[in-house]
């Protein structure tokens, strides 16, 4: 990456934070700008110290990283906010994923995949952990959405079908708009509207839907 990543690592294991700090910056680069096992104090100091990105376990003492993320979210503070957890628990996916989270990444995977995931999400990528991949199908299959498939697609227009292709391949907004020569803001429009077509609310439920239903009505977008 040419820019530097400034990241703020959140975990109340302190052994934790400052392994996962020596993996990201002996490794890949990446300048710590802060560590925390505090919530409270995580909430000053991503203010204070206006990090790139923030890595976040899941449940703290004080505080579970969800709650944290929805004050963060209603305080105005849009940081990307990938969470490194034990859990693969499908229910607590689902909420990290409706909470707008950048990634959520499994602390048993290898340290190597935890880096090259953390740097992905820094460049706007969402990142799962390849072992909740076939938990997040479920979890969006489960909804029960009153209209079939064919039915939602045949609601995007041909440049929202494009679009989605592309979140499909993990493509962040500024990726999509030079592949299309279009700007980001119209990128993030056309992304809010297939998010509200598809009744879903996040880009990685977005992705998932795209990989899920690729070769479904290819014809029947709407122009």
């Amino acid at each position: 990456m040419s820019e530097t990543v400034r990241a703020l690592l959140i975990d109340d294991h302190a052994l934790c934070r400052r392994g996962l700090a020596d993996l990201l910056e002996h490794r890949a680069g990446v300048q710590v700008v802060g560590m925390t096992g505090n919530p409270n104090e995580a909430s000053r100091l991503i203010r204070e110290l206006t990090p790139d990105i923030v890595m976040m376990d899941l449940r703290m003492p004080q505080s579970d990283g969800i709650t944290m993320l929805l004050r963060l979210r209603e305080e105005g503070i849009t940081v990307p906010v990938v969470i490194l957890t034990v859990s693969d628990s499908e229910e607590d996916l689902g909420n990290a994923i409706r909470a707008g989270v950048r990634g959520y990444l499994l602390k048993d995977m290898e340290p190597e995949d935890i880096v090259d995931s953390f740097l992905r999400a820094a460049q706007g990528e969402v990142v799962i952990a390849p072992a909740m991949t076939m938990k997040l199908a479920h979890m969006l299959q489960s909804y029960g959405q009153k209209n079939t498939k064919e039915d939602l697609l045949a609601l995007l227009t041909s440049r929202e079908r494009e679009i989605l292709d592309h979140l499909a391949r993990g493509q962040s907004n500024k990726s999509i708009a030079r592949a299309l020569d279009i700007s980001p803001d119209t990128v993030k429009l056309h992304v809010r509207h297939i998010l509200a077509k598809l009744n879903l609310t996040s880009r990685v439920e977005a992705a998932v839907f795209a990989v899920e239903h690729k070769s479904v009505a290819p014809n029947r977008a709407v122009h």
